[in-house]
């Protein structure tokens, strides 16, 4: 997995968005999953 650069701003958004031991691999990806799945629900609604 390349490497990722992440401003302060980000970095804080993301301490918030955590839930208790969650690492950011997983946040990340879970926000990657909601994204698609919001994605495959806008082109099935067109």
């Amino acid at each position: 997995m390349p490497d990722i650069e992440l401003d302060e701003k980000t970095i804080e958004r993301l301490d918030n968005l955590q839930v208790e031991d969650e690492s950011y691999d997983e946040l990340i990806n879970e926000l990657i999953n909601i994204y698609q799945a919001e994605e495959m629900t806008l082109f099935k609604t067109e």
